[in-house]
């Protein structure tokens, strides 16, 4: 038995919350948040004054750590998630080719869906690959409003942790600790944020919502389906720009403004009730994911199906009111 692999959940999350905003609030006061990275107001932000990006920073340390003695099978996923760390405040302080950092995402994801296979086939291995690596960047997209990104990681991982508790309490431990770190960090990214994710936070959370998603169902602790009902809002709205500009022909590793919670901004919403909108999709997307896995598969398809189309239908809706508003 290992440290934390018995943990109750619930002092799990206290605990890593509280380092995860220890560390946070000791960068702030000493002003090294100020010198790790920060972030600068351009035309394609929805925030008006330099912010530090720092968040990673005090997310990684307490989750990883926790993790890492939780679950032993698990760190070379952890492993990975530090390396992308590295990478991305290498790109946060001076900034990486957009091929590079691709290069980075794919080389460790191969790494470690190869390596925690479990009689898999190359084609489910590859399909495997690009579906963690496009959660890697899409979480990164994502990360453009207050709250946001980091309440997507509360739910997310706190959906993996209920959802593993039984099968697989490393695993479950694991995913809390990445909970409760981000409720760390939400202390100080509300509205009015001091501080941001950054891409050292946004990179690796990607990373792990695939990777141990992966992980999981390759362990038997949820279906296939399971991280794609988990991290649904994230997925739909990132999925739909991504093809949207891929249709007009646009570079789509540039920075813009056409998610939908930024056009719910743009449209003069506050951070405060885009984050509420978000989240209230994030509760509602988990408890059905937690139910879904009481019922026969082909009612869990369907269920995933209908949460789908519901997304959708709330995103023609906002495309209906920005169009108008185009007008």
């Amino acid at each position: 038995m290992t440290p934390f692999s018995n943990a109750p959940l619930a002092a799990v999350l206290l605990i890593a919350a509280v380092i995860s905003f220890a560390i946070l609030v000791t960068l702030l006061k000493t002003g090294w948040a100020w010198d790790i990275a920060v972030d600068i107001p351009n035309q394609r932000s929805l925030h008006h004054r330099p912010v530090p990006r720092v968040g990673g920073w005090g997310i990684l340390p307490s989750a990883l750590i926790i993790g890492a003695l939780a679950a032993p099978s698990l760190r070379v996923v952890l492993l990975g998630a530090a390396i992308l760390a590295v990478v991305s405040q290498i790109d946060d302080r001076r900034g990486l080719p957009a091929r590079v950092r691709f290069l980075a995402h794919t080389v460790v994801t191969a790494a470690v869906v190869i390596g925690t296979a479990v009689d898999l086939p190359w084609w489910l291995g590859v399909l495997a690959c690009i579906a963690i690596v496009w959660l890697v960047n899409l979480y990164n997209f994502m990360d453009g409003s207050n709250g946001l990104a980091g309440g997507m990681a509360v739910f997310g991982f706190g959906t993996y942790a209920l959802a593993a508790a039984g099968a697989q309490p490393g695993l479950a431990v694991c995913a809390m600790a990445i909970a409760g770190a981000a409720i760390g960090f939400l202390l100080l990214n509300f509205e009015p944020a001091r501080i941001f994710l950054g891409d050292v936070g946004s990179i690796p959370l990607g990373f792990l919502a695939g990777a141990l998603g992966y992980w999981g169902w390759q362990h038997g602790a949820w279906p296939l389906w399971f991280p794609a009902l988990a991290f649904a809002p994230f997925i739909a709205d990132s999925t739909t720009t991504l093809l949207r500009r891929l249709s007009r022909g646009e570079k789509v590793w540039e920075a813009h403004r056409q998610h939908y919670y930024q056009r719910l901004v743009q449209m003069g919403a506050t951070h405060v009730r885009v984050a509420l909108i978000y989240y209230w999709l994030m509760l509602v997307g988990s408890a059905i994911a937690l139910l879904a896995l009481k019922l026969p598969v082909v009612a869990q398809w369907a269920m995933v199906a209908c949460w789908y189309l519901m997304l959708a239908l709330i995103g023609w809706r906002i495309d209906q009111r920005w169009t108008a508003r185009e007008r």
